[in-house]
C-alpha cells in the first residue's frame, strides 16, 4: 500500500508553525523575538530548544537595523553563508565567508589555533556595523571575543552565536553572554548548530523587508 501523506507544501509549512505556537514557550519573547525563535525552533525541530534561546535587549532591532542598512553577514563555515536565503535580504547584504580564504591554513598554524579562528582575523576590514553569524565553531567564538577585547578592533552590530558541539560550545556562548560586547543572541549550552542560526538570520532578513 502507498504511503498516504501530506503534499500540500503551503500546509506542511502552517502546520509546522502552527504546532510550535501551540507547544513551545514563547510567552518571555518580544513579537520581533519570537519571530527569530520560531524560525530557530523549526529548523532544530525540537519545540524545546525555547528555553535555552536568549536574545540580549536590544538584539533584535540592532540585528534588523544593520541588514537594512546593508552591511553584511559574516559567518563562521560553510554551511551557515549557503544557507541564507539571498532574495530575503533587505539591501542585497554581501555575505562573507573566510574559512577556504588561501591563506587561512598558514595564519592557524602560526597561531596555533584552528582554522576556523584564525579565518576571523580576515573579517577585520568587514567587521565594523556587520551582522555575525558563528553556528558552528567555538574556536571562532572564543577568539572573536579576544579580538573585541582590544578597543582598535572594528566592532560588530550585533552577534548570532550558536556554535554546536561538545567541547567549548557551551562554554563560548556563556562567555558571549557574560561579556556582551555588542546585542547578542545565543542557544545556551551544547545545542546550536548551521541550520538553527541560519534560520535565525532568514527571519532578521524577513523582519527587516
Amino acid at each position: 500500500m502507498p504511503h498516504i501523506y501530506e503534499t500540500d507544501g503551503a500546509a506542511i509549512y502552517r502546520e509546522s508553525f502552527r504546532t510550535i505556537r501551540a507547544e513551545a514557550e514563547l510567552d518571555r519573547f518580544s513579537v520581533e523575538e519570537e519571530r527569530i525563535a520560531v524560525r530557530m525552533i523549526h529548523a532544530a525541530g525540537l519545540v524545546g530548544l525555547a528555553p535555552h534561546i536568549r536574545f540580549s535587549p536590544a538584539f533584535a532591532q540592532a540585528a534588523i537595523a544593520t541588514l537594512e542598512a546593508g552591511a553584511p553577514i559574516l559567518c563562521d563555515a560553510r554551511m551557515v553563508s549557503e544557507g541564507i536565503t539571498r532574495k530575503r535580504l533587505p539591501a542585497g547584504n554581501p555575505i562573507l565567508c573566510t574559512l577556504n580564504d588561501a591563506q587561512v591554513p598558514e595564519m592557524a598554524d602560526r597561531m596555533a589555533n584552528t582554522r576556523s579562528a584564525a579565518a576571523l582575523e580576515l573579517w577585520r576590514p568587514h567587521l565594523d556595523g556587520a551582522l555575525v553569524a558563528i553556528g558552528n565553531a567555538p574556536t571562532a567564538l572564543f577568539h572573536l571575543l579576544n579580538m573585541l577585547e582590544d578597543p582598535t578592533c572594528p566592532r560588530p552590530a550585533a552577534i548570532i552565536g550558536c556554535p554546536v558541539g561538545f567541547v567549548g560550545a557551551a562554554e563560548s556562548k556563556q562567555a558571549l553572554w557574560e561579556s556582551q560586547p555588542v546585542p547578542c543572541c545565543i542557544v545556551e549550552g551544547r545545542l546550536g548548530g548551521s541550520a538553527i542560526t541560519v534560520a535565525a538570520v532568514n527571519a532578521i532578513a524577513s523582519a527587516a523587508e
